[in-house]
């Protein structure tokens, strides 16, 4: 589903991966944890081709960094869901709308947009709030439809960045909840997060950016908190 080969990546002529080799199999929730500005924002950009790698190369839902032309891309990002931090919805629209505009853009047949629109706002408890705008809702309200529009096309791999960074930690938890609702149903989820509290509630694959690359983690306590660490250190 996802590899990294040799990767190395830049932003602003900075390196941030060297030599990044990783696999992600169908179906995994993976989280990839760090410090703020560590990497992961990078790297999740990078599966959805918004920044290409310098050297080496990304394989995911068929596509490779090396071979994909420039009109591919949408086609790409059409079997990705991509949660950001800040929600990005469309605030001069309800949230039906919100949805109902992804699935106009790439085609999808006037009678199929309801029930494509409203099955994704059931998956995360709001067909009720289908007329609302987003700035009536809360903040792990408006994340939730963020989580329906990322899934409404029913993607391959969703791609959450820093899904909680403006949340409270209930609203965290429920938000990673549907997160893995929608991991339970096959889709790849990979998590991008410094919030190792979140990981603690709800463990799985985790990778921490260390020294330009991945590291298989787990999570230990600490004086201050949870802190990652190379996983062979849990096993000891």
């Amino acid at each position: 589903m996802i590899s990294f080969i040799q990767v190395d990546l830049e932003l602003n002529k900075k390196t941030i991966f060297r030599e990044l080799n990783l696999t992600v199999q169908p179906g995994e929730l993976v989280y990839i944890v760090g410090k703020s500005g560590s990497g992961k924002t990078t790297l999740l950009k990078s599966l959805y081709m918004d920044i290409r790698p310098k050297k080496g190369e990304i394989q995911i839902a068929g596509y490779s960094s090396r071979t994909i032309r420039k009109h591919k891309i949408p086609h790409l990002r059409r079997k990705l869901g991509i949660v950001f931090q800040d929600f990005r919805l469309l605030e001069d629209r309800s949230v039906y709308d919100n949805l109902a505009f992804v699935l106009k853009v790439t085609g999808t047949k006037e009678k199929l947009v309801k029930e494509k629109v409203m099955h994704a706002l059931q998956s995360v408890g709001l067909e009720h709030s289908a007329r609302q705008m987003p700035h009536c809702l809360s903040g792990g309200e408006q994340q939730r439809v963020a989580i329906a529009r990322a899934i409404v096309r029913e993607p391959l791999v969703v791609l959450a960045d820093e899904p909680t960074g403006n949340l409270d930690p209930d609203t965290s938890i429920e938000i990673l909840e549907y997160l893995k609702r929608i991991n339970q149903k096959g889709i790849t989820v990979l998590v991008g997060t410094h919030d190792y509290e979140l990981v603690r509630h709800s463990p799985s694959r985790t990778l921490q950016i260390s020294d330009m690359n991945l590291v298989e983690s787990c999570l230990v306590e600490s004086e201050t908190g949870y802190r990652p660490v190379p996983a062979a250190a849990c096993q000891s």
